[in-house]
Formats: C-alpha cells, structure tokens, sequence
C-alpha cells in the first residue's frame, strides 16, 4: 500500500494549501471514534484534486475540516502561508444541492458573495454577468431558482462561489444528484470553467471515471480509520479537450487506469 506523505514541498512557491498531520477524533471513552487519521496533502495554485473512497472513509469531514466548519483534533491547515480554521472567503463550497436562495434571482444569488464583500455596485454588475456568462446562464439571469432545472440550479451555485473569489473550491459531489446525461454535461461544463479560472479545486466523488475524466491528481482513501493511502498524477488531465469523454472511456489506458483505481479503493 503506497502511503503519501509530502513534508518536503512546503516551501513552494505555488503551494496554496497545506494539510498537516489532520485528525479528527468525535467522542470520548468507549464512545470515541477516529474519523481522520494523519492526513498530509499539499495542493498547488491550479490543482484539480479529486478525493475516491468508499462511504465512510471521511472523505466529506476532510472536506469540512479544509471549510473551516469542523476543527481537526489534530494537526492544521493553512491557506495562502495562513492558519486556516474557520470560515471565511478565501474557501469557497459547493455542495451536492445547490442552496440557492430560492426568494431571489440567478443574478442575485451570484451576487450575494460580493455584495456581502463590499464590493461596489458597478463591481458586482460586471462580476455577475462575467460569471453568469462563464457557466451559460445569462439568459437565466432573472429567474427564480425553481424555475430552471436541476443542472443549470448547479452552475448557478458554481457561479455564486467563484463571484466571491476564494482561493481554494471545495466540491462535495456536486452532481451526485443529477441525472447521467446532465451529469457529462456539467463535467465538460466545469473542465472548461477550472481552466478558464485556474482556480484550486478540492472535489469529492464517488465515480472513479469521473476522477479520471477532471482530475489533476486523484487521492485515494480507506477508512477505519480515514487516511490517504494513495496519491496518482492523473494522466488524462486535460483529456476533455483533446477528445469526448465517450472516446477517453473506451481507451485500453483508461480501462486499465480505472482498473488499477478501483482495486486501490477496495484494497484492505
């Protein structure tokens, strides 16, 4: 089992987050359970880091810890050379629903985040129809959450975060509760948005494909508790530009990849 641990690159220049030594322990006595255990990843300014692991490997506490809304028992985070330990704009969240705002606008709800900045209103007018454009919303721009679908609620949420230009995006199976078509969809829709933006983005998944079709680097996980076990340099970063994410699926060298991830996730 390869374990990963990278204590030497933290003095990179493009290093824009830093977890070390990450733990995460809830109860006490015969109650206590280890959740987290010695987690150590590094993440560069433009990293697309996808997290696998099977339910109940505290893929979705990482997460929580890296947003600041769970304190880690051990260890820290630092973000941009800084303690990172509660909420605050330089990470943002996307969640599996939406949460939108369901009382304003598509335009409203991408500017909420500059707006609670204090960022003019000529400012925020440009910053939402830059975004809106970016994820194809434009046209929705007035509309109520409800009255667009599933898909399009979802890029607006993506929108929202990225108009309040955190450093780092953190994705909790954002299309988990999409259909597979809208679901290719809004993969081909993020790939385009992350290289347009080069934002660092922190992306849980369950599908092993789906890590391999956006990814930069892929981490693995197993539980009992919660630790890395395992960090590959995705080699198809980048490979919904050369060709459609049916073609890269059939390739011997996906297969063979996705193979090797899938027995690495179930790997005692």
């Amino acid at each position: 089992m390869e374990v990963y641990s990278q204590q030497s690159s933290s003095l990179e220049k493009n290093t824009i987050c830093q977890l070390q030594g990450i733990g995460v322990t809830f109860g006490s006595g015969s109650d206590r359970s280890e959740v987290l255990r010695d987690i150590n990843l590094d993440m560069n300014l433009g990293d697309f880091v996808c997290v696998l692991g099977s339910s109940g490997c505290g893929k979705t506490t990482l997460l929580r810890v890296l947003a600041g809304y769970q304190p880690p028992t051990t260890g820290y985070v630092n973000v941009s050379g800084k303690r990172h330990f509660k909420p605050d704009a330089d990470v943002g969240v996307v969640f599996q629903r939406p949460n939108l705002f369901p009382w304003l606008s598509i335009a409203k709800n991408v500017e909420f985040g500059p707006q609670m900045q204090g960022v003019s209103k000529l400012e925020r007018k440009k910053k939402v129809s830059y975004y809106l454009d970016m994820v194809g919303l434009i046209d929705a721009a007035k509309l109520l959450p409800h009255q667009i679908s599933g898909g399009m609620q979802q890029r607006a949420a993506i929108a929202r975060t990225l108009a309040a230009d955190p450093k780092i995006v953190l994705m909790d199976e954002p299309f988990g509760a999409l259909d597979a078509l809208t679901r290719e969809s809004m993969q081909s829709h993020l790939q385009d948005i992350w290289e347009r933006t080069q934002k660092t983005i922190f992306f849980i998944t369950h599908d092993v494909e789906e890590a391999l079709l956006l990814s930069t680097h892929i981490v693995v996980m197993h539980a009992r508790p919660g630790r890395i076990v395992k960090i590959v340099d995705n080699p198809f970063a980048h490979g919904l530009k050369k060709q459609s994410a049916a073609s890269l699926r059939v390739t011997p060298e996906f297969i063979h990849m996705r193979e090797q991830l899938v027995a690495s996730i179930h790997q005692d």
